[in-house]
This record gives C-alpha cells, structure tokens and sequence, in this order.
C-alpha cells in the first residue's frame, strides 16, 4: 500500500479479489466509526449507542425494511458480483478492530464490534441514499394541499435542504488547450466528518482507477478516472420512490390491507428497538403489496390508516451493485454506458469522455411509470389509478459542445417534479462556454465562482420603494451597486444575506397555518414551514398564488430592519462551516490548532455553500468534493475533500486538505507515493532505532534468499528452494493484500525477516479458533553476533508495530512444534500458548504447530524477558 502527501490510499494488488479486499481493510482502517455507524443505521440499532435521539432513524429502517432490502438485493446479484463485494467484507472485518481502536467514537460510546454480513455494504448504501429522492416532501405537499388547497401543490418547489445537489460540466476537447476532453464539478451533500467521500486509488493487472469512493462500499460507483475513460454524476432530482395512504384492518390472526383488488393480508411482526440509557421501545412492522409501512395516518370507516412506502429496490430486488465493479474495467464512454444500464437507485445523471473523443450524457437507474399524482402526493393505495405500470426509458443526449448538469429542470425534466433552480446550471454554461482553451489548472475558477443569480429576484423588491429612511437608501444604494458575489471577505455580501433572512422571517409568518403537522419524528424537519420558505423565496415572491401577502411592504420592513441595526460583519464571519458529526464531536484534536472556517459561496451559487437563509448562515451543506479529471494526462487530474483522507480526530491527515478545501483550490489526485509502512520507526532505550519497512521482492531478493535457505531457517521449509523458486514465493506475496513481507533494521543494519498475514486467508487459519483483527506473524532473524536481550527487544518492538502501527488487536504465531528453542523464548514474551495443531499447505506438505498468541494486555500485564 502506498501514500501520497494528504494520505491518500494508492492500492495495490495482484487481482481484483485481492485489491476489493485490500479496499475493505484501508476502510476500516481509516474510517472504522464511519463504516460501522451506517452499517447500525441500516440496521436501525443506532440508538442503542446513540441515545433517545437515534430512535426516529432506528423506526424508520427498520419499518422501510433496509436490511430485508440489502439481503434480497445480495442474494439477487451475480455469483461473480457476490464474490467481490464478499471479498471487501471480509477486508473490513479482518482490520475493523483494529481500525475501531484508533476511533475514539467508539470508546466514548461504548459500542462493541459485530462481524459484517456480506450484504452489509448495500444496507449502506441503502441508508445513505434512501431519503435522496426526497419522498418526505409528500407528506409536506399533501399537508399543503390539505390547508391550502390543491393549487398550492407546488407553491414551495424548490431544491430543499435535504436534497443532494451537485454540480458537473463536460468540456469537450474543441474547448481545451491540450484538445482533449476534461470532466470536472462538485458533488454538494451535507459536509460530515468524516467526509462521505474518499479519495483512492485502486491498482491491480485487470485495470488502474483513481476516484472518490464512498466508505463501506466496495469499487468507485460516482466519480472515476481509469486512465482511458472518466465519468461523474449529479442527483437527477427523479422521483422514483412513491407513498400510498393505507388503510388497515386486524383479524385474530393477520393484518389485512385495502388494495385496488380488496382487502389482502399483509405482513406483520414486531421488533424492538434498543435504546441507550432508556428503556427499549416495541415497534410493529407491516408490509403490505405496496411496500412497507412508515408511519401511522389518518383512518376512514373504521380502518386504521397508515402511509406505506414503495421504492424500486425493494420492488425489484436490486439495487445494481454490478455496475460497481463493471466500472472499473470501463476503457471507453461505450463501456461506461453498458455499465450504468444495470444502475437502480439513487437515479443521477451521468457525464463521461474517453481519450478517444467518446462522449456521454445520460440518465441512468430506474423510475416507475405511473400517475403523475404519486409524483406530488400521497395517494390512495386502494385506487388501481396510482399502481406502478413498468419502468420508465430513461433520456439521454447528444453532446455537441460543453455540458452541464447541476439538478436544473433539463435532461431529466421528465423524471421529477422539483428540481434545483436553473442558477447554477446558467452561471457554470456562463463560464465554460467563455472560452475555447481551458485546462485543468483552470477549473478552479469555476469551482470557486460566488457569483449569486438570484439575488436579483430579491433586489428588485427594492426598486420602487419610497419614503426610506436615510440608512436604508444608503443600504439600497450598496445592493444596488453590489457585484452580487458572496465573497467571504465581503460586507455587502452580509447585508443581502441579512436582508434575505429579515424578509424570509417576515414572509413564514403569513404560514403559521402549515405549523405543527403530524408526522413521524424523522420527519419533522420536511414539515418546517421555515425551511420551506427558505429554499422557496424566489418562487413566492414571484407566484400570483399568494395576493393577500404584500411582498413589498416585507421588503420594505426587512430593508429597514438591517440598515437600522449598522454595518455588517464580513460575510466569513457568520457563514462558518459547521461539519456534521453523530457525536457533535470536534473537529480539531485538543492539541492542534484551530482553522477559520468562513466561506464564500451561497446555495446558488457555483461554490454552492449552503446555510438555512431564513435561520442561519452557518453552513452545513457544501461541495463534498471536487474534482476535475483530465482525459489527456490522468497525472494532471486534480481533487479536494473538505477535511482529510483519514476519519481518526488527531490523524495527521484528518482535516490537511481543509485549507485547500475553503479557498477552493485542488490539490494533485496523483501526487508523490511512499509505502504505507516504510515510515515506522521505534526508538528503544538501551537497543536502538528499529525501523520496519516493506519488502521489495526485487529490491531485497538476495538478502531474503541468503536468510532463508540459512542453517537456523531449517524451520521455514524453503533450504531447497532455488533463487528464482523465492523469488517468485516472494512475488506472489507481494501481490497479494493478505500476506506482507517486511525487512527489520536496527540502526540502520537488516537484522530480521517479518512476515504477516490474515488466518482467513492462509491454511493457519484453519488449525485454531480465529478471533476478529488476528494477524498472523512469522519473524526470522539472522545470523550474527547479538548483544544481549536483543531477541526480547526486537519482539517488543514488533508488537508496538502489530498493536499500535497496524492496529491488531491479536498476534498469532504458530511455530513448528519442533522447534523448542521458538517456543520458549515465545512463552518469555509474554505469549499465551494454544493448542499444537497440524496446519495442511496446499503443496500437499504439513506442519505441527504450536500456536501462541499476544494481546495488549497480556504484552503489557507480563514481565517481558530480555
């Protein structure tokens, strides 16, 4: 494994088995409380660590079924898929303890480790992307509609908090210096920490890929470059998931549903939902023929009601995680495309271009024909007018010149009912086609342009204001000569924001009505007739729907309000980011030294930052990454994230693209490389520096050679091996992700051969009871004049490297049962001795071995001989 300057992984492997598994064990390694809080969120066991707040998520997965779904969508893949994806579970669950001992989440939660399922990384990606279709906006237009009538269906469209924005743009080569396409955009999600995406690269025979990963999931689904082809996405804003009101009844012994054919039997058990420092809560889970049952609602005729939600992958079995691995093999845009026809949810747009000139534009994954009323509604389950009637063919287009995609009502206008407004999209069409000679370099002034469109909608407001105060023509007169960019350092900036806020206050006072709807926990926050107005100002104060609101005199009063309270701070100054975390922990260890957090940027704007403009201007949604890939030297390709490469709080790679991230700059997506381990150093008193560092099979043949075809290597089996018979055992090896071959030097001077290697995957593993986060561990050390306690130092120092460096929470050591001399200076260690069994190799050889084992607290519990 290697590492570039911000930690970046840059795997190896000698197949794609090898390299998945490889993926699964750097995840655990450096996002171990990420991975496993979404694999509890698919779950809905969260809360049993999280607490009373947890428990709406915990409900919900469990009444939607996320588990069940990820289970039949496993078991539906192709045997060859479920290979791979196995393959990265079985990584993760080989380094998870590891990785969950440099968490300190864990500690501080108490949560205890569980072995991963090999469906578990699509119940991830289920509980990441579930609520991306935003079906909870549903409720809120059905609850619109029930106070305000069925004109005011789409009075609040707009692209809500709780959608996922992004940008992207395709500039073809006619529109570059080097005449080759460059893919490049943002992709705009609630800023966590860790960050959702991770920066990877994955090496093996079959293929070479550099992208953003998502932690838990095997492959690079979202944003890749294979060196012949890259690609990106955006969410297509397509609805795809639909809600039926129900109505139910019990007889002693089912639950029925009311259905377009009569009354039908539908599922029914009961689960309950562990809560910590409270007691556990019953829940009932129901499915009827449209899908599971999400929340109670209201009942007619005697019947219970209740609001059911059907989606694509529980209909259909499948969430197209075949698509995963297609993609990395991908060498061309035809390859690309034959990929993404397997995709399901969520449904995005694509943009992809090859060295060869190939170009994309697509929709890919999968929405349901049906009424355009399940699109803007919950809507009656027993009316056959609302059944699902097929799968949509989803558009595509040609691209003759730059292409942008930004969740604008364009290619995917068919597929959705609320889109992003168009101001991203016009502005990004603005720039790429200002110019014919664009380059990597200069993607970044796209990425970062503040330039705010829609301020004009509000601005105009003020145009035909009269009889103003004196400081509120002052302000105006600003706003008016304002270059309409919200820049960090900028004051006027802050005034519109202000101004914007004060009228949005103003303006959700006229819609107290729509306060206070019922609904289940998890989603209040789509009820919030604030939140609405927020993200629906340009819309409402533009619609005929509203003549009893003056929108004016709001304007009027809102413009006062500022200009009475003085001078603006900069716009930095209260637009802070404000990065996500389960345990609101911090984001800077106590030792270092905190980052201002302003920004630039606005929610529409390109650098697409966004606050609540009616509540706050503290930030929490923003460019997840970024990203511009270049089809003429994939070496030029450039990225950011907004922290690090690292999920550990104190890592030094936890947050080292932060400053990077907030001027919006990008940093080399292929930067200088070291071996992951070649830096470990130890320096013990009384002995020396031992440094540990990965074995080169070329580099090091002549020294592993002499070492173990040596008289006192008897034991290793290889005395009569040619050179190049070790030389290829020794390449084999290297190759692949479970075994590791490292060369101990002390001061400098080799001294010893250390080998490891997963018990899942070596014969070892099948002759003693495996413990999650064993390493298996074989040294050899040579010949030559020893100073005294050198054996005790050099194992000492070897356990440091296992328990600290590496993270295993177990060594395990299975000398020949022979070899006495092993054995006792094992037992001196402070090694606890185990069973003597026989392992089997697949040459047909065996070996007794007496195994032994080390943990922590054994290692620092015992007196360590010298």
């Amino acid at each position: 494994m290697f590492r570039d300057a911000y930690g970046v992984p840059q795997l190896e492997a000698g197949d794609p088995l090898a390299l998945v598994y490889l993926q699964g064990v750097n995840a655990a390694r450096d996002r171990a409380w990420q991975i496993e809080l979404e694999r509890r969120r698919c779950l809905g066991t969260t809360a049993a660590f999280l607490g009373v707040e947890a428990v709406g998520w915990d409900v919900f997965a469990r009444q939607a079924r996320l588990a069940d779904t990820a289970r039949r969508c496993f078991e539906a893949l192709d045997a060859a898929t479920q290979e791979w994806v196995s393959a990265y579970v079985d990584g993760v669950n080989h380094a998870l303890p590891g990785g969950a001992r440099r968490a300190p989440e864990f500690a501080e939660t108490g949560l205890t480790l569980e072995k991963w399922e090999p469906w578990t990384p699509l119940g991830i990606w289920l509980a990441v992307h579930i609520l991306f279709a935003g079906f909870p906006s549903k409720l809120w237009r059905t609850h619109v509609a029930s106070l305000l009538g069925d004109e005011a269906l789409e009075l609040f469209s707009s692209e809500g908090p709780h959608g996922a924005g992004s940008n992207g743009w395709l500039i073809p080569g006619s529109h570059t210096a080097s005449g080759a396409a460059i893919v490049a955009g943002d992709p705009h999600r609630y800023v966590e920490s860790p960050g959702v995406y991770q920066q990877i690269r994955l090496t093996c025979p079959e293929y070479d890929v550099l992208g953003l990963a998502v932690p838990g999931i095997p492959g690079l689904a979202h944003f890749g470059h294979t060196g012949t082809v890259a690609w990106s996405i955006t969410n297509a804003m397509a609805d795809y998931q639909d809600l039926y009101a129900e109505r139910l009844r019990r007889t002693s012994t089912r639950v029925e549903a009311l259905g377009p054919g009569g009354w039908k039997p539908a599922t029914a058990h009961a689960e309950m939902v562990e809560v910590a420092g409270a007691d556990p809560i019953e829940i009932e889970v129901i499915e009827t023929d449209r899908g599971p049952v999400i929340m109670s609602g209201a009942g007619e005729d005697g019947a219970e009601g209740a609001v059911s939600l059907r989606y694509p992958a529980r209909v259909s079995g499948r969430l197209g995680f075949e698509a995963m691995e297609r993609l990395l093999r991908a060498t061309s845009v035809a390859d690309v495309d034959a990929a993404f026809d397997g995709w399901v949810e969520p449904v995005n747009v694509v943009l992809a271009a090859d060295t060869a000139g190939g170009l994309l534009h697509r929709t890919a994954g999968v929405v349901p024909r049906r009424d355009r009323a399940n699109m803007l509604r919950v809507v009656p389950a027993w009316d056959a007018g609302h059944e699902w009637n097929g799968w949509l063919d989803l558009p595509r287009a040609d691209v003759h010149g730059p292409a942008v995609m930004a969740n604008a009502r364009e290619l995917a206008a068919p597929l959705g009912v609320e889109f992003a407004a168009p101001y991203r999209a016009d502005r990004i069409r603005e720039l790429v086609n200002a110019r014919d000679d664009w380059s990597v370099d200069d993607m970044p002034t796209i990425h970062r342009d503040t330039y705010l469109g829609s301020a004009g909608s509000v601005l105009d407001l003020l145009t035909g204001l009269t009889d103003l105060s004196a400081q509120a023509i002052a302000l105006r007169n600003e706003l008016f000569a304002w270059d309409r960019r919200m820049d960090a350092d900028s004051t006027t900036a802050s005034s519109y924001a202000a101004l914007r806020k004060a009228l949005i206050s103003r303006l959700t006072d006229h819609f107290t009505v729509l306060e206070n709807a019922d609904v289940a926990d998890i989603f209040t926050p789509w009820m919030d007739p604030l939140t609405h107005v927020s993200y629906a100002l340009e819309n409402l104060i533009a619609t005929d729907l509203l003549p009893q609101i003056n929108v004016s005199w709001l304007a009027r009063e809102a413009l006062e309000e500022v200009a009475a309270n003085g001078p603006r701070p900069p716009w930095g100054e209260t637009h802070q980011l404000a990065p996500l975390h389960a345990l609101r922990g911090p984001l800077f260890a106590p030792a270092e030294e905190p980052i201002d957090l302003g920004l630039s940027g606005d929610h529409h704007c390109v650098m697409s930052t966004s606050s609540l403009p009616g509540l706050t201007d503290v930030c929490i949604r923003a460019s997840a990454a970024r990203y511009a890939w270049d089809l003429a030297d994939r070496s030029a390709s450039r990225w950011i994230v907004p922290l690090g490469a690292s999920g550990v709080l104190g890592d030094p790679h936890h947050h080292d693209q932060l400053p990077l991230w907030l001027n919006g700059s990008l940093a080399p997506a292929l930067g200088p490389t070291t071996r992951e381990n070649s830096g470990f150093h130890l320096n013990v008193d009384n002995f020396g520096t031992v440094h540990i560092g990965e074995a080169d099979p070329e580099r090091d043949l002549d020294l592993i050679h002499e070492w173990v075809t040596a008289d006192r290597a008897v034991f290793w089996g290889m005395q009569s091996l040619s050179r190049d018979e070790i030389a290829a055992t020794y390449r084999f090896l290297d190759s692949v992700p479970t075994h590791h071959v490292y060369v101990i030097r002390l001061d400098g001077a080799p001294v010893a051969l250390l080998q490891t290697y997963d018990p899942q995957a070596d014969p070892a593993g099948a002759a003693y009871d495996i413990e999650p986060g064993d390493l298996g561990v074989q040294l050899l050390i040579a010949s030559g004049d020893r100073r005294p306690g050198f054996t005790g130092h050099l194992i000492d120092a070897l356990a440091t490297f296992v328990f600290d460096h590496l993270g295993h929470p177990r060594i395990v050591v299975e000398p020949d049962a022979r070899n006495a001399a092993a054995v006792n200076r094992l037992r001196r260690s402070g090694f606890t001795l185990g069973p003597e069994s026989k392992i089997s190799y697949p040459d047909g050889t065996t070996k007794a071995a007496q195994f032994a084992f080390l943990t922590r607290t054994t290692r620092t519990t015992r007196k360590v001989s010298p």
